[in-house]
């Protein structure tokens, strides 16, 4: 059967219905890749650096020559693969430009009863929206608080009750901090961040609040892209307040139980900021199962810093709600009230008049405190 070229445009839909194959490496796969897909390289690492190498001294006729003839031994290897893993015969497939190796891949998928859908312009014209699509304006509305004030459980709730939300460190499989790695999957590449963003990011309503957590510039190795980062600090927060107790016992429910060794492999590389007294007093805690000593001490230092985290954020735009006692949904609902309605951002497309919302909340700006 034929092949059917797919715009990018076309592509999103059709992506919902049929299975997706990469056909370039599994260094660049790995490197990152469309959500989503699975790898059926046409060339090996080693073998595209031969062939590469080849292009640049030789031509492109030698070197495709040669790719042929590293490839051609394992063509019926590559259609088995995809005959067991596709039986309903039917895939979108790409390589780096939409190039030679997505051809050769769906020639061979289409000599043994494959429907194939090339995507123009391979991962390229993917990564190219990718890139620009989260450095594009969004109307943010950020949830910042201390260590321990559940952000992350609250977004979950929200996203429950119909709320646009972008989980960051879930995106990025880590927590944010020294501890921020443990027990979770290894982080993606950068490059891999973005594009998961941009995925969710592209679905979002482009004029409705999307609640993200505060975050710094790095969330582990990720770095977050210099204008949405910039985002982060200029638009409308929602900044939560608990009391220490809530939070250590919150803390206590989501590291306590985590492996010790891990644990003190993480205040070690804390140990300058802490100084030496301290970081002995947390590691022996930590070997004590002593969580309500260990984590109040590691709160001094995280609170410090936070301090510092709030002096970046626009005061005028920030409004402080407290959340001391209150049930996991009574939280909720105050958030919800809280909310403007309106959106996050200050840019044109986005604009609303937040010093309204500002004066219409409880003038000490402390919403929600019990009396």
């Amino acid at each position: 059967m034929a092949e059917v070229i797919l715009t990018l445009e076309n592509f999103w839909t059709l992506r919902e219905q049929l299975p997706l194959v990469d056909a370039r490496s599994e260094g660049e796969f790995a490197q990152s890749h469309i959500p989503g897909a699975i790898n059926i390289p046409i060339l090996n690492n080693a073998e595209r650096i031969q062939v590469g190498t080849l292009y640049k001294q030789a031509g492109p006729e030698k070197a495709t020559l040669k790719g042929f003839e590293l490839v051609g031994p394992r063509f019926h290897l590559i259609q088995r693969e995809a005959l067991r893993n596709f039986p309903n015969k039917k895939v979108i497939l790409y390589c780096w430009r939409g190039g030679m190796r997505s051809q050769i891949l769906s020639w061979l998928l289409t000599q043994v009863g494959f429907e194939v859908y090339r995507l123009a312009g391979g991962y390229k014209t993917y990564r190219t929206f990718t890139f620009n699509e989260v450095r594009k304006p969004y109307p943010l509305l950020v949830l910042g608080g201390k260590t321990g004030t559940a952000k992350t459980v609250l977004l979950q709730k929200l996203k429950e009750r119909g709320e646009q939300v972008v989980d960051l460190e879930g995106l990025a499989n880590h927590k944010g901090s020294s501890f921020g790695a443990i027990g979770l999957p290894a982080q993606p590449t950068v490059e891999q961040f973005e594009n998961l963003l941009a995925e969710q990011l592209r679905v979002m309503h482009p004029h409705q609040a999307i609640w993200v957590e505060n975050e710094s510039r790095r969330i582990g190795r990720i770095i977050l892209p210099d204008p949405f980062y910039l985002q982060l600090t200029q638009s409308p927060r929602i900044e939560i307040e608990k009391t220490d107790q809530e939070r250590i016992a919150h803390i206590a429910s989501e590291y306590a139980a985590l492996d010790r060794e891990e644990l003190s492999a993480a205040v070690l590389r804390l140990q300058k900021r802490l100084g030496g007294d301290r970081t002995k007093q947390v590691l022996d805690a930590i070997q004590a199962h002593q969580p309500e000593i260990w984590i109040p001490i590691l709160l001094q230092y995280y609170d410090k810093t936070y301090t510092y985290d709030l002096d970046r954020h626009e005061v005028s735009k920030t409004i402080h709600l407290n959340l001391e006692g209150l049930a996991l949904e009574d939280q909720v609902n105050l958030l919800l009230q809280t909310k403007p309605k309106g959106n996050g951002t200050s840019h044109p497309a986005h604009r609303m008049e937040w010093g309204i919302w500002l004066r219409l909340q409880n003038r000490s700006r402390h919403i929600g405190s019990n009396p």
